[in-house]
């Protein structure tokens, strides 16, 4: 995907993630992109407007009392140029003035006097991001159509570990050229469901899986980045939304993520089931905590769970249809077995079990289709993600066109 003559405009807010953001012109530049750095008086003290003046190649601007720059309305001009609005980072305060309307510096006027789509890349300590302050700004920003990008979840500057931090500069560089269309899937409605089920037995317990998400999470993440339109339909995980997706849906039981997938495939393209769905849930639960009885055994009765897969093949006009095969066996048998009883146009196999698949950062995968297949070697999910996602739209235009 290409950036070029794209008009690009960074708010950097303070916040030790501005550091990030040097990097972030860089990649934007090199794809073809014109920036403009606007800086919170903030930012200033962690990064120099000379050192973005340099990488932009723009003058930077920071105060709104700018009398040569505001001589001819330049926050204005501004506002008319920009083609996207991008705030990385986004600190709590910027959120919070934006979630509410405040125009008190030059940068959150400009995104209020701007038609252009706004973009936030949130960055801060993991106990202020959960703070519900803070979700709560963000979800009135969301219902006003301002597109988060991030956080992700890791090590933080302050020695905490959790989600708050932001995105890397080349994952907000593809989220922006996504934007603009131009890729593999561009055009396209693409529904990715991940994680595990949960089926409760009582209020206390319940019967679930290993299955951690991040696989079916980078798939999401890549299907944005390459131009789709891309609802996440989450079982109970702890991951923050990929960058670039439109929306994200959590559930928790088998039921629930066949209610919320077939509702978003509706009037999809796509489908990826990546989501490690439960077999079988309880025929009863209890409404109370059910209590240890010495020298007994509990004995459960198991119903099965509907077929998400299944049910998707079998409507008069299905999307293309992607499902996973985690197997501890005779992985290439079972994977191709479910290929064809299910009639998926593709399935992506993996063996799961010793420390591989669920539990590991990275995965290998088999796909296979009607008449093909091709072996994708171990890497890290995030590039695995690209290059599954690679291989279905080509398939896609290979079969739909």
């Amino acid at each position: 995907m290409s950036l070029a003559n794209r008009r690009i405009l960074l708010g950097v807010s303070g916040g030790i993630a501005a550091y990030k953001s040097c990097e972030l012109v860089r990649r934007l530049r090199e794809q073809g992109a014109e920036v403009r750095v606007v800086m919170t008086e903030g930012a200033t003290h962690f990064v120099g407007t000379a050192t973005f003046q340099a990488l932009s190649g723009q003058p930077v601007r920071v105060s709104l009392w700018d009398e040569s720059a505001e001589a001819a309305m330049g926050h204005i001009e501004l506002a008319r140029w920009a083609e996207r609005i991008l705030v990385a980072p986004a600190s709590a305060d910027v959120i919070a003035r934006l979630a509410h309307g405040h125009a008190d510096d030059l940068l959150t006027t400009l995104c209020l006097a701007s038609a252009a789509p706004l973009y936030l890349a949130p960055a801060m300590n993991q106990q202020m991001w959960a703070h519900p302050a803070v979700q709560a700004n963000l979800a009135a920003l969301r219902e006003r159509g301002v597109r988060m990008l991030g956080p992700a979840a890791g090590e933080q500057a302050c020695g905490d570990v959790g989600s708050g931090r932001m995105l890397e500069p080349h994952e907000l560089r593809d989220a922006l050229a996504a934007s603009f269309g131009g890729g593999a899937l561009a055009g396209l409605k693409v529904v990715v469901s991940a994680g595990p089920t949960y089926e409760d037995i009582d209020p206390v317990r319940f019967i679930g899986n290993r299955s951690s998400g991040r696989m079916g999470f980078a798939v999401a993440e890549a299907a944005a980045a390459a131009g789709a339109a891309v609802t996440l339909v989450a079982g109970p995980v702890s991951l923050p939304t990929p960058a670039g997706v439109a929306r994200r849906v959590d559930v928790r039981s088998a039921a629930q993520m066949q209610a919320a997938v077939l509702e978003a495939a509706r009037d999809a393209q796509i489908y990826v089931g990546a989501a490690a769905v439960g077999d079988y849930r309880p025929q009863q639960v209890a409404e109370r905590k059910l209590k240890k009885q010495a020298g007994a055994d509990l004995v459960l009765q198991l119903a099965e769970n509907p077929d998400i897969l299944a049910t998707l093949a079998a409507q008069p006009a299905p999307p293309f249809l992607v499902g996973f095969a985690a197997e501890t066996h005779e992985v290439a048998a079972y994977a191709q077995d479910k290929l064809r009883r299910k009639k998926l146009d593709m399935i992506a196999a993996n063996e799961v079990g010793g420390g591989r698949g669920f539990e590991a950062g990275d995965n290998a995968l088999t796909l296979y289709w009607p008449d093909g297949s091709l072996e994708l070697a171990r890497t890290s999910k995030a590039a695995l993600a690209r290059r599954l996602v690679e291989q279905v739209a080509a398939r896609y235009r290979a079969v739909r066109g």
